[in-house]
């Protein structure tokens, strides 16, 4: 059972961890996106293999990297924003955020391998370019495994915002739509069904909103107080 905390979270600490989540939302959309549109670029296609540039791939697989560092800081900010209004929503969306990373992480792997395929392409070697569509397939792969997790894994948080008004419901609500859509977008990609593109867009608007009224007017702590055990508050009251 639960009761209402006497306690709220330090304002100024609150406005400077939304600001900071706004941040890295806005860094990982700039280090991934066009990290993997240059890897899809250079590595599709019958030609991809022979063409690819090993500079660009390092250079997209450190935008990656980037991204999954981001992913990790956002699900830790979270999680010290959330737990006072639901633990177990904050440290599901930690654990989201954490295999949402490591997937991703993966994907990287997949890229790398493309470096010693191409030089073992160049030396003559006659299987090349299929193992290297093995390894952009991966990659494709693991980001979609990871878009599911972080969707359906992100709908809890989202909702516990809805109802505690840490942002405004309208802005949460989307995130709810939006992340609902994203992993079956996601699930659909996965089974050959090439949608999920356009069912990105609700939460990708989202995304981007949310980071942007975060950096502009953080998150509200005045509208539902947090909540503790009430084994804890009896604890602090002997």
């Amino acid at each position: 059972m639960q009761v209402l905390s006497q306690g709220r979270p330090n304002p100024a600490t609150t406005r400077a961890t939304a600001r900071a989540v706004g941040i890295l939302i806005l860094v990982g959309y700039l280090a991934y996106g066009p990290a993997q549109a240059m890897v899809t670029s250079m590595l599709e296609g019958t030609d991809a293999l022979a063409a690819a540039d090993i500079t660009l791939l390092g250079i997209a697989a450190i935008g990656m990297l980037v991204n999954s560092a981001a992913v990790i800081g956002i699900g830790v900010l979270m999680f010290t924003v959330a737990r006072p209004y639901g633990e177990g929503v904050a440290l599901s969306y930690l654990a989201t955020r954490v295999f949402e990373a490591i997937l991703l992480a993966v994907g990287v792997v997949f890229v790398l391998l493309q470096v010693p395929i191409a030089q073992e392409a160049a030396a003559g070697g006659s299987s090349m370019q299929a193992l290297s569509g093995v390894a952009l397939e991966g990659t494709l792969f693991a980001y979609q495994v990871a878009m599911i997790g972080l969707g359906v894994g992100s709908i809890p948080l989202w909702v516990l915002a809805y109802r505690t008004r840490l942002v405004p419901r309208a802005l949460a609500a989307l995130g709810i739509l939006g992340y609902a859509v994203f992993a079956i977008g996601a699930g659909l990609e996965m089974v050959g069904i090439q949608v999920g593109l356009m069912l990105s867009v609700p939460g990708g608007i989202f995304e981007v909103a949310v980071a942007i009224w975060l950096i502009a007017r953080g998150f509200s702590t005045s509208s539902v107080a947090p909540v503790v055990n009430r084994a804890d508050s009896m604890a602090v009251a002997s």
